[in-house]
Order: structure tokens, then sequence, then C-alpha cells
């Protein structure tokens, strides 16, 4: 079920989504609200990530995006029921009230629900000081959709908040479970290591760090073709440990005494990026240690 408001106001959407819960039935048991605000160009693909990550975490989602007019109003959109998971609120603001959304997105928050926020691409500079940030316990950027992620990432580890993360940091989840796997398996001490992956990639610079952080020991990064990581070798007192992958979709792990094999290792949409970010609620401490390890500075492609 659709309902389209135009020139309306928070009371008249609440009340909105009353009747469309009576007429069809729904939205119990939500766990949260989730506030995506994409560009207008990022919103499609917004739309439909959160749409794909309610499927998981049902939940009112409220997508906030700029209009077009100069006129000062407020549109809305309310997708309830027709197997949409949850609720979807989605609001377009127009001329000033571009600049006031926190006040009309406050009364349409679940009571006594957490918060999340979601920038996919363009994120104020310090989130958590952010005035629709400062409404959410959590709260999700990508540098990896912005125009400069490495600059962007290293900016970001200078405001960086507890409840803050990045999805540049969850595209590493699979590489860092492999990685811890490989080192329990191997105990032997790292003394240096390299990370490998695309110009201008934050989650290269990210893994460098989060090793950096772990393992005490200098790991430097360093650009290639791509795409995205390509590869980590870590230089033990008993050789090499290699994970090497170089079309983005299979790896191959080579380490002392083993021999090598190939791992699937996929580069993930953002649907599920969003939706493994949704199934935390609490601060990660692992990814604030990580990004204290960042560089203050990126100079040309190296960290």
């Amino acid at each position: 079920m659709i309902t389209t408001l135009k020139d309306t106001t928070s009371a008249q959407i609440q009340n909105a989504i009353t009747k469309a819960r009576q007429s069809v039935g729904a939205a119990s048991g939500m766990v949260f609200t989730l506030l995506a605000i994409p560009t207008a160009d990022d919103y499609d693909d917004s739309f439909d990530a959160c749409l794909e990550a309610g499927r998981e975490h049902p939940s009112r989602i409220i997508i906030a995006t700029d209009g077009s007019t100069r006129t000062e109003r407020l549109d809305a959109e309310l997708h309830i029921g027709d197997e949409i998971p949850g609720e979807v609120i989605a609001l377009k603001f127009h001329g000033e009230l571009m600049h006031h959304k926190t006040s009309a997105m406050l009364p349409l928050l679940l009571p006594d629900s957490p918060v999340i926020a979601w920038w996919p691409g363009r994120a104020p500079e310090n989130a958590s000081a952010d005035r629709i940030g400062k409404l959410a316990g959590r709260r999700i950027t990508d540098a990896m959709g912005t125009d400069d992620p490495l600059a962007t990432l290293v900016a970001r580890a200078g405001t960086v908040a507890p409840g803050d993360t990045d999805l540049t940091w969850t595209r590493l989840t699979p590489w860092r479970a492999l990685l811890a796997s490989a080192l329990d398996n191997h105990q032997s001490t790292v003394v240096s290591g390299r990370v490998t992956a695309a110009n201008n990639n934050a989650g290269g610079l990210l893994l460098a760090a989060w090793l950096r952080s772990r393992l005490g020991a200098p790991v430097d990064f360093e650009a290639d073709g791509g795409p995205g990581v390509t590869g980590v070798t870590l230089t033990t007192e008993d050789g090499d440990i290699t994970l090497k992958r170089p079309d983005g979709k299979m790896a191959t792990f080579t380490a002392p005494r083993t021999p090598p094999r190939s791992v699937a290792l996929r580069r993930r949409e953002v649907s599920a990026l969003l939706s493994e970010e949704l199934r935390r609620l609490d601060t990660d401490k692992v990814f604030l240690e990580s990004m204290a390890c960042l560089p203050s500075t990126v100079n040309g492609n190296e960290g």
C-alpha cells in the first residue's frame, strides 16, 4: 500500500501511518528506526538497499532527501504492507525545509527504540555532532561513496566517536576473518606487512591500519590496479602469509608449510553491508582502534 502526501506535516504523516496500519494490519514487531539520508543521485539505490536490509531487520525506515523546488514544503510517500518489511517513509524536503529535516523526522521515530542513521554518500564532517546524527545511537557513513575516499576516511578518523562506523570497514569483514584465522593457525611473530588495493581505495588503507593496531608491526599500503583490495602479505619469522584477490571474486591463500588454496572472497552489494551493520547496536571498539591507527595525512596513493 502506497500513500502519497503533498505539502504535509509530521502530524499528518503519523495519522496516515495509523490509518494504513489499520487497513493492512501490518507493522508489528519493528526493532528500530533507520534514518537514511541519501543525495538525490543516491536515492534509488539507497531505497532498494533499505528495502533489502529491512527484510532481515523489520523496522521503520525513514528516507529523507532534498527536493528540486524552491517552495517551502514537505512531501511524503508511505509504503506499508504489500510485502514491504516494516514501514518505509520517504520524505522529500523543498526550499528552506532542506535545512530543517531533524524537526520533521523527530516525531516520526519509533518510541523507546534504537535509532540508526545512514548516509550512503556525502555525509557530515562530524556525524556524531550533526543534528540528525545526534538522534542516533549508531551512525553509518561510507567513505567509498565520496569523490575522494582516502581523504574522506582520514578526515573522519579525526572526528570518529563511539557509535560511528563506515561501510568501508564492513567491506573488510571477510578479509579480517580470513587473516585472523590464518594468524591463529600460524602463530609466528609478524614482523611487517603490506596491503595492496585500487587507487584511492579507502578499504586498503583501513585494512592496513587494522593490521597495525592488532599486530603492533609496520604495515604499508600500496595502490595498484584493483579492483578493490587485491592482496595482503604478512611477513613472519617462518615465512610469508599471503592472501591475493586479483579479480574481486576469488582469492588464493598461501602460508608456510601449507599448500595454496582458493577462497571465495566476492565483493558484496551495499544492501548486504547495511544488513551486517544493522545486526549490532553497540559501539565497535575495534573499528575505533583501527581508525586511530590511520595516518593523519595521505600522501599520493600511500598511507
